[in-house]
């Protein structure tokens, strides 16, 4: 098998696999179903979205590396994939995809032993889920297993960071473009089409998350929504931007003020994100909790007078990710007790809720009086 279609060497794939094979000897299993593609593709290289429709993959604490595909995602593994033991999974009326999850391990020799299930993921279902569970009753131990191998993800090698921040470089130039392109008048079709564009001509690949945008009385808005308009003058446009390089993330967020008028409020908000930002980095260090990166974030705010903009969460790791998010656990909230190991990564943002001028937009209707900055 070619190797130009993955993106670590065999080595390091080979040292992920043995540490979680390690990992399922501390847990006394002998094997795992795998439904997330994020760690999927951490052990294989395995590139596909087929995920949302049916995948999985088992490891065995023998050695076992069996990927179980649709029919359509034979492509992408073989493209992309260095796991050799390739089962076929037809659409079939005749047979569930629990029967054939059983069929895998059955062939694998795993009846009677004692087989974790990976749930806290978007590629299984709570359906599926029931059906396995229902299929492997009194077959073999089936146990929902810790979420132990994005807990190995954590912390990153030295060419997962390497691709962490070819995607921050193609970021800072996308977002350059894509701040020119915002201007009173613009519509805002084009400035996502100029960020598009401009991430695609540089090798970056689509964030797992739509990058929401807003402006107008869409300006408050941190998902994306459909229906496209022009941005007025003294707007107020919201950036969340985030770009991949071999699906690993950076994001931003920041506010765009069309003007020409400016309001001493958002100023204002500015110069406490800004201080909040510094504060939170400078303790971004190898022994610091993620619930005192929240706390120092908490105290910033409160001090200068900034209260009732604090929110329950302030950023979160990053990494390889797949749709619909690029959002990964740990979230920075109070309380977290996940420490900081050095080639962590994580995207802190500090978002400022002007919640007085919030709670009368709808009567606010002039775009400079609608207050909520992002900064990062």
């Amino acid at each position: 098998m070619q190797d130009i279609n993955i993106h670590f060497s065999r080595e390091e794939f080979a040292d992920r696999q043995q540490r979680v094979r390690q990992g399922l000897g501390d847990q006394d299993l002998d094997g795992i179903l795998l439904f997330k593609i994020e760690d999927m593709y951490w052990l294989t290289g395995y590139d596909s979205d087929g995920f949302s429709i049916f995948g999985s993959m088992f490891v065995g604490t023998d050695g076992q590396l069996t990927q179980l595909v649709r029919l359509a995602d034979l492509g992408n593994i073989a493209f992309s994939s260095i796991c050799e033991d390739i089962r076929e999974a037809p659409d079939s009326a005749n047979e569930s995809r629990a029967d054939q999850i059983k069929a895998m391990l059955n062939s694998l020799g795993m009846q009677g032993k004692r087989i974790g299930i990976q749930v806290d993921t978007m590629g299984l279902t709570p359906r599926l889920f029931l059906q396995i569970k229902e299929a492997l009753d009194n077959w073999c131990e089936l146990v929902v297993a810790p979420d132990f191998i994005r807990e190995l993800r954590l912390v990153k090698s030295s060419q997962e960071l390497a691709y962490i921040r070819k995607a921050g470089e193609i970021l800072d130039k996308s977002l350059e473009k894509t701040v020119e392109a915002t201007h009173a008048g613009a519509f805002e079709g084009d400035i996502y089409a100029t960020f598009y564009d401009t991430l695609f001509r540089l090798d970056g690949d689509l964030p797992a998350h739509i990058p929401p945008m807003g402006s107008g009385k869409s300006a408050l808005n941190l998902r994306y929504t459909t229906k496209r308009k022009h941005v007025l003058e003294n707007d107020q446009v919201t950036l969340e931007l985030g770009v991949a390089y071999r699906h690993y993330h950076a994001a931003s967020m920041c506010v765009v003020l069309t003007g020409p008028k400016v309001n001493p409020r958002h100023l204002k908000m500015h110069d406490v994100s800004v201080m909040a930002l510094d504060a939170v980095q400078s303790i971004l260090r190898p022994g610091t909790t993620v619930g005192e990166i929240y706390d120092m974030y908490r105290k910033t705010l409160e001090e200068n007078n900034e209260k009732d903009a604090v929110l329950t969460v302030c950023g979160y790791t990053m990494g390889a990710a797949w749709p619909p998010t690029w959002m990964e656990q740990p979230l920075i909230f109070s309380g977290n007790p996940v420490v900081l190991e050095e080639n962590m990564s994580f995207f802190t943002h500090m978002i400022l809720n002007d919640r007085e001028t919030v709670q009368n937009r709808h009567q606010n209707i002039q775009q400079n009086q609608i207050e909520i900055v992002f900064f990062v």
